[in-house]
This record gives structure tokens, C-alpha cells and sequence, in this order.
């Protein structure tokens, strides 16, 4: 009886598995013989994709038929499912068994490399190696060798040792043909980056290879740095490649990539674009952005060693379609990046992720950077001063139970929610929560219902009159009998230890006097950057004493950095400088800073660099990006003492 050889099918199929058998329901059925129904019924189940129920059935018939012809093909794919099932152990015995009880089979070399599987699968690699070295004395196929040379690179580079890893996934290129080479070719090109330009090149140099992988290696480093964006170093390779080895059968392809790279990244290295509301509802925000950037423009290239820096301007009058069109328009002028937009801001980043262009958000949209990895934001957002509130509250001052009185619109149901999860989040808890409608100048019955002296009257108390008449009748009430004492409401219950309330000025202007009305005393006040306005001080100023708040820039100040800045932009301006206008102007600054810098010629190195940034030291304080491109900060803590805000150390 003769037995269909499935080895060269099985091998090939197990090689473009790497480290395992993922498709095995690609496998190519031994044909049965026409009695042999078990087994046949096995090989049908197998078809089907029942892999379980397949297993049960070829166990049967190992059980029932081990001296059977097709037993040793039975154990092959018991062995391949269970390692596709992710039971090695079992795997395992498939293997060892067939190699035991089979030494004759022609899949004996399949078992032996698949039992160096189990034990990669299981983290053996020690194990993986010694037996690789055993396997590669005793078989002399060229798939079999190919399959454990890549086995080897897997395991070496599980082990920490790319470089050994190197060498074993060259020997598989070697071994390869046609379509075996393009896993191969991967492998290489994931462990050749590791190395840098130095290192490989190094490697190229010392270990002898010969032209053809020399130069695949030096292509495949090129290419891997021109898909991670790193154009420079992917150009500088590739082109030593291209003047080495003129001939070499990718040296067509390298050119061709590195016309495109020089094409794709053109660009005015020193122009950045400028996305503001220079019209419209938000005019007055665009212009005092715009008023930090022209400081900085002025102040950086006042230097002689700087060179000049263009801005191009662009109103996106806050509508979402024009912000876009002009992404565009900034594209086909070159620019190397853009700062901005401040409303819009998610269309925009979009274009700009899509375009490729480095855009520098002013926005307090907490998930801006999630676009992609060209946008960022360098802006404070309601999360970051929630948690900078909640931290000092409760780690410095040991704060426990907190009241929140906000405004029942968007801004403060977003502040409310953010900071009731804070408090919760660290340990502390909120006891009151009320809200009030933001037309409002009358707050007393949110603040009573917040202390417990509001009081809604039951529907059988509405006609208190009847009610009273009726008590006098019956039990003799009168005014006569009625105490003093009687009289008295009782007090507020203060049960907490602060009460936050995000709004603006002028609206804790309006409240906070209130507060102490109904004896809200001797409770910390805790509220937004909106607080940060000399408005505040000059409504309640007797009442809000103490009263803290985070702000993103203090122009007062001890920093000498801020103070030159307030300086410079008061004798430019005549005008004292805010928030938003130092946030533009450390924008501006940090972008002037990378895009001057001769090694950062591609607008992926000016990305590269912002990402990479690492505590900018600007007006607005340190200022980092996390590897998302959202802002790292720690904000000002600031407290009214007077007539006037001081910094918290």
C-alpha cells in the first residue's frame, strides 16, 4: 500500500506559520483508503474547520489502528492542532510519539521541528537552540533547514540577541525560494532596525557578507526608517546603497523610494502657518494668540545666529470648512508646521494628520491628540486643572469632603463630573451637589438646599391656613403660647470641607458674597482659571480671600523668564499680557526652536522632535508632550490675598 508524501506541502505551510501552525485548515488531506472510514470521517471533520471534533476522531483511530498506514499522518495534525489550540504539552507528545513509534515516516523531520515550536511556544528557548543544533546534523532538507534556521532568529531575538538573530534569519534567505523569501525578508527588516546606521553598517562590513545580502540588509534598513517616517535617515541609506551596489536587484526600487521621500518632503523649513479667528465671534481670542506670536517672531530672529523665520497667517473665522481649506492652502505653500487653530480645531487636525504637517493645537479638547501623530496640543485642558485642584485639596491641605455649585450648562457639567470622579478617584468624597440656572443672580435656594435650609412645603401643608385654624381650635394654639425659642430656624449644616464652583468672575462675584449670607463660613473656595480676573476681587473682594484657583500663566510671576516677557510685551502691546497669549508665544517659540535646527530637515523630524520634547522652558512653565502629543504641565496654584493673586509654592 502506498502512502501520499505530504511533507514538502505540510513544511511550507508550517513555514509561512511562523512559530506555530495559525491556518491549518490550509493543510492538504491524505488521501484515505476507501475502507478506512474512521479515518476518512477524521480527514472530513478536518475540512469542515471542526478542529476538536477532528482531534477526537484521529485520537480514535490511533487508538483502534496504530499499526495503520495513515497513523503517522494522523499524529502530524494532532500535533498541529493541539498547537494551534495552544495545549503544547499534549503537542508535544504527538511529535515525540511519531518520531518514536515512526522512525521510518517521511514526517519525522516535520515532527522534529515542530517539537523546537512547542517549546518556543512555551518559552523554552534554551531548549529551542541545543535541539535546533541536533535537528540541523540530521536533516539535510532544504525546507526543513529554512523552517529551523528562522525558528533559531524567532528564538534569538525572544532571548534579547538581535544580532544572532540576524545571522539565522540570513542563513533562511539564503535557504529561501520565491514566495518563502517574503517572510524572511520581514524578519530581516524588523531586526535590522534595531541596529542604528553605525551598527549595521558596521555589521555589513565585519561579518563577511557577500554583495546580494549586503545590500538587501542596507535596503531593507532604509526602508524600514522611510515607513517610520525618519526621511533623513532613510534617504542617507538608501543612497549608500544605490552608489555601493548599483547592480543590486532592489537598487531600481531604492530610487525610486528616494524620489519619492525628496518629493513627499519638500517643504519651507523655516515657514511656519498660523490657524486664528482673526474674524467673527472669537475675533478678540485670534488676536491676542496673534500678538504672542509676533513677539516671539520678533524676539527670535532679533538674534544674529537665528535664521529668519516666516509665518503665513490664515483666519479660519471659526468655521470648520474654512480651518480645512486653509490646512490646504498651507500645504501648497509649504509650511513646516502650523500653530492653531483654537475653535475647529478637530476638522483641521484631521487635514493637517492627513496631510502630514506637524499642527500645534490651542485647544482645551482633551482627546485633540488622539488625530494621529502629527497633531498636538499645548493647552490646558478642564482634566488637568481638576486633578491640580484635587491634588492640593486633599494631599496638601488633607482636605476629605468637598461641595460642588455649578452652572447647568456644558462648562460647568463637564468641571462637575470631572471633579466629582477626582475627589473619588484619590480618596476624598463629595457630600452636596447643586446646580443653578446661568442667568441666575439670585443663588439662595441651590445654596440652602447645599446646607439643608431649604424646606419644599408638603402638598397636604399648602393651605396652611385651614391647617392653623384648625390646630388653634383644637389644642388651644395661639400666638400668646408661641415662643421666641419656637421661632428660630435652624443653622446651615456644613458638612464639607471646601465647595468648588466652576464659573466665571463675575458669577462667583455674585455668589460668593451669598455664600456667607446663610453662614457659609470658614469652608475653602475652590474654583476654575476663570477666577484668575481682577473682576472678582473688585465684586466680592472681602468674601473671596484665600479663595485658590489653577491658571495655565501668572504674568506676577518671580520667574525672570515671565518677567521679561510681561516687560517685552507690555512695551510692544501696551498691554498686559494673558493666558492665551503666552501659550502662542511659547508655541511659537518651541517650533521656532526645532524648525532652526540643521539636522531637522523633514517635517516626520520636526514631529519627531516635538514628540521627543522634553520640559521646554517657556513662559507658561515647563512644557513636555506625552508619546500621544497631548500636554504635560504642571499649572499655577493661585490664591487671592488682598487685592491680589499670589503664586502657591
Amino acid at each position: 500500500m502506498k502512502k501520499i508524501n505530504l511533507n514538502f506541502v505540510l513544511i511550507a505551510i508550517l513555514f509561512l506559520c511562523s512559530c506555530g501552525l495559525k491556518d491549518i485548515h490550509l493543510l492538504v488531506p491524505v488521501q484515505p483508503i476507501p475502507d478506512d472510514e474512521l479515518f476518512s470521517k477524521a480527514e472530513q471533520l478536518y475540512q469542515m474547520k471542526l478542529y476538536e471534533k477532528a482531534l477526537d476522531a484521529y485520537n480514535e483511530y490511533l487508538a483502534e489502528f496504530p499499526d495503520r498506514p495513515f497513523a503517522d499522518a494522523a499524529l502530524i495534525k494532532t500535533g498541529a492542532i493541539y498547537t494551534a489550540l495552544g495545549d503544547y504539552a499534549k503537542a508535544h507528545d504527538s511529535y515525540k510519539r511519531l518520531i518514536v513509534e515512526y522512525p521510518d515516516s517521511s514526517f519525522v523531520p516535520d515532527a522534529r521541528v515542530e517539537r523546537l515550536v512547542t517549546f518556543y511556544n512555551e518559552g523554552k528557548y534554551e531548549k529551542v537552540i541545543s535541539g535546533a543544533e541536533r535537528i540541523l546534523k540530521k536533516i539535510v532538507s532544504r525546507i526543513h533547514v529554512l523552517r529551523t534556521s528562522v525558528l533559531i532568529g524567532d528564538t534569538y531575538l525572544a532571548l534579547g540577541s538581535p544580532l544572532d538573530a540576524l545571522h539565522s534569519y540570513i542563513l533562511s534567505y539564503e535557504k529561501s525560494k520565491g514566495l518563502e523569501r517574503e517572510p524572511v525578508i520581514e524578519k530581516l527588516k524588523e531586526t535590522a532596525i534595531r541596529f542604528d546606521k553605525e551598527n549595521i553598517m558596521s555589521i555589513i562590513e565585519n561579518m563577511g557578507y557577500k554583495p546580494p545580502v549586503a545590500g538587501l540588509l542596507m535596503y531593507l534598513y532604509g526602508l524600514k526608517k522611510a515607513e517610520t517616517e525618519q526621511y533623513n535617515d532613510a534617504i542617507m541609506m538608501l543612497s549608500a546603497f544605490v552608489d555601493r551596489f548599483p547592480e543590486h536587484n532592489y537598487a531600481i526600487k531604492a530610487k525610486s523610494i528616494i524620489e519619492e521621500l525628496s518629493t513627499k518632503s519638500v517643504y519651507s523649513r523655516y515657514t511656519i502657518g498660523c490657524l486664528l479667528p482673526l474674524s467673527g465671534y472669537y475675533e478678540a481670542f485670534g488676536d491676542k494668540a496673534l500678538k504672542g506670536i509676533e513677539l516671539a517672531l520678533g524676539q527670535f530672529c532679533s538674534q544674529d545666529d537665528r535664521p529668519s523665520i516666516k509665518i503665513i497667517i490664515k483666519d479660519t473665522g471659526s468655521d470648520p470648512d474654512v480651518a480645512v481649506n486653509a490646512v490646504n492652502e498651507l500645504f501648497e505653500e509649504h509650511v513646516a508646521a502650523i500653530i492653531g487653530p483654537i475653535f475647529t480645531a478637530e476638522p483641521a487636525a484631521l487635514e493637517a494628520q492627513n496631510r502630514g504637517i506637524p499642527i500645534v493645537t490651542i485647544t482645551q479638547k482633551d482627546n485633540i491628540a488622539d488625530t494621529g501623530d502629527y497633531v498636538f496640543r499645548n493647552f490646558f485642558t478642564p482634566k488637568m486643572q481638576v486633578e491640580t485642584i484635587v491634588s492640593y485639596a486633599i494631599e496638601k491641605l488633607e482636605l476629605k469632603n468637598f461641595a460642588i455649585l455649578y452652572p447647568n450648562e456644558n462648562y460647568g457639567k463637564v468641571f462637575m463630573n470631572l471633579f466629582w470622579d477626582e475627589v473619588k478617584s484619590c480618596g476624598g468624597k463629595v457630600v452636596g451637589v447643586e446646580s443653578y440656572e446661568p442667568d441666575s443672580t439670585d443663588f439662595a435656594d441651590p445654596i440652602k438646599k447645599l446646607v439643608g435650609l431649604y424646606y419644599e412645603l408638603p402638598e397636604d401643608l399648602k393651605n396652611i391656613y385651614e391647617l392653623i385654624e384648625y390646630e388653634e381650635k383644637d389644642y388651644g394654639w395661639s400666638e400668646e403660647n408661641y415662643h421666641e425659642t419656637d421661632k428660630s430656624e435652624p443653622g446651615p449644616v456644613i458638612d464639607f470641607d471646601a465647595i468648588f464652583i466652576p464659573d466665571s468672575s463675575k458669577r462667583a462675584g455674585l455668589i460668593i458674597p451669598q455664600l456667607s449670607f446663610f453662614d457659609v463660613d470658614n469652608v475653602y473656595l475652590f474654583g476654575t482659571n476663570l477666577w484668575h480676573s481682577d473682576i472678582l476681587i473688585s465684586m466680592a473682594q472681602k468674601y473671596v480671600q484665600n479663595a485658590i484657583m489653577p491658571d495655565i500663566f501668572f504674568a506676577e510671576s518671580s520667574s525672570e523668564n515671565v518677567k521679561d516677557f510681561v516687560r517685552t510685551f507690555e512695551k510692544t502691546f501696551r498691554e498686559k499680557p494673558g493666558f492665551i497669549e503666552a501659550v502662542a508665544y511659547d508655541t511659537a517659540m518651541m517650533l521656532f526652536q526645532i524648525v532652526s535646527r540643521q539636522d531637522v530637515r523633514f517635517r516626520s523630524e520636526v514631529k519627531n522632535e516635538l514628540i521627543k520634547l522634553s520640559n521646554f522652558h517657556g513662559v507658561t512653565g515647563l512644557t513636555s508632550f506625552d508619546n500621544n502629543g497631548g500636554l504635560q504641565k504642571d499649572l499655577y496654584l493661585l490664591k487671592i490675598k488682598g487685592n491680589k493673586f499670589i503664586e502657591l509654592e
